[in-house]
């Protein structure tokens, strides 16, 4: 090929979401805002779980650990975002924008398996309630913890390396707000058949794990959960499942000559803004022990002012 030829550039530019003025003020606004609620809900969540002894259990472990992914995930994408919104020429070096996909890759895998491995957890908690302690033990919880982080950490550095080495020789214009791969691979002169074969095939095993183990865990709760006065505990499991997987399946199971990166975008701020911002909201502060823990920590400080 005319790899020989390729002007290879130093940088990329990000259309972002929008080019009208004022159209990116209003999205600043609120896409602060939202932000800015996504940190601080999941660092209080870390913080209140871990100051509180009565939230040291696996649910909660696990809970923690999706609120500092939540935290990794949506800071890999939104600092930036927000900051191009005041830029005339939105650019990402080579590197750095290696290193956000590295970060994003990464984080959004392991609130893959973390969704996942709740639900396994919810499902053992209501079905097998006596094995709960054993199965779900201190020790256990640690290191599967471990084991994800490791696997999703060596799977993002290949699949990074797989697309920093592709050539981009005719544009370094990326038709997205941030350094994602399928608008990569449609920038890319390269021949992108391998990276497409290896994101289809981990995306199939790496979803299609998660989902299966999901709805396998929900639905033999589902008799459980019936029995239940309230269908709280079902809203809370489907909304974001649905949610968080149907945009990544609609982003990462298309050919890249299909896709349409103007909806791809729309389908981005779902799963990179909206739902770190959602977790912390569905999954802990409607439920009742964290009510409480956060009851006990506003009076306690009241009281030592």
């Amino acid at each position: 090929m005319a790899a020989e030829n390729c002007t290879m550039f130093t940088d990329f530019i990000l259309l972002g979401l929008s080019d009208r003025q004022d159209v990116q003020q209003g999205l600043f606004v609120l896409f602060l805002l939202v932000y800015g609620i996504t940190v601080i809900a999941n660092l209080g969540m870390i913080l209140l779980i871990n100051m509180d002894p009565r939230l040291h259990t696996p649910m909660y472990y696990f809970l923690s650990n999706l609120s500092f992914c939540d935290v990794c995930y949506s800071s890999s994408v939104s600092p930036k975002m927000l900051a191009d919104f005041f830029s005339q020429q939105k650019e990402i070096a080579y590197n750095l924008c290696a290193v956000q996909m590295f970060f994003f890759v990464t984080f959004g895998d392991v609130e893959c398996v973390m969704l996942s491995v709740m639900a396994y957890g919810c499902y053992i908690a209501i079905c097998n309630p006596l094995l709960y302690t054993t199965t779900m033990s201190g020790r256990v919880c640690t290191q599967l913890m471990a084991i994800v982080y490791i696997q999703r950490l060596m799977y993002s550095s290949i699949f990074t390396y797989c697309t920093i080495r592709l050539s981009f020789c005719n544009s370094n214009i990326i038709n997205h707000f941030f350094c994602d791969f399928p608008p990569l691979l449609v920038l890319s002169t390269s021949d992108t058949t391998f990276n497409e074969i290896v994101m289809f095939t981990y995306s199939s095993c790496a979803l299609g794990f998660s989902i299966v183990t999901v709805l396998l865990s929900y639905s033999y709760m589902v008799t459980s959960i019936l029995r239940m006065k309230s269908a709280n505990g079902r809203h809370k499991a489907f909304s974001t499942v649905a949610m968080f997987y149907g945009t990544l399946l609609f982003m990462y199971f298309q050919p890249s000559s299909n896709h349409s990166m103007d909806t791809d975008k729309v389908a981005s701020v779902f799963y990179t803004v909206f739902i770190p911002m959602l977790n912390p909201l569905i999954y802990s502060l409607r439920n009742k022990d964290v009510k409480d823990a956060l009851k006990k920590a506003v009076r306690t400080k009241l009281c030592s002012d």
